[in-house]
């Protein structure tokens, strides 16, 4: 008994991402809410109100991504 070549799909023609890309993607997006984060933090005390919303951006940005990927996962 052995594996049919012919009856074996691979991940790119079923169009399902690797394992290591999908959390590769969720890392990049979590230390991007992180630094964005760690910027609003920093602005707050240095009184900074540019600095402020550009971590605010930056953590909103993440926060979509992150929210995208949990609807693809749950599709």
């Amino acid at each position: 008994m052995g594996i049919d070549k012919r009856k074996v799909k691979t991940q790119e023609e079923t169009g399902e991402e690797a394992p290591i890309d999908q959390v590769e993607e969720r890392v990049e997006a979590e230390m991007k809410r992180l630094e964005g984060r760690a910027k609003e933090s920093v602005a707050q005390g240095l009184q900074d109100a540019e600095l402020e919303r550009e971590g605010r951006k930056l953590r909103e940005e993440a926060e979509r991504t992150l929210e995208e990927q949990r609807h693809r996962e749950d599709s």
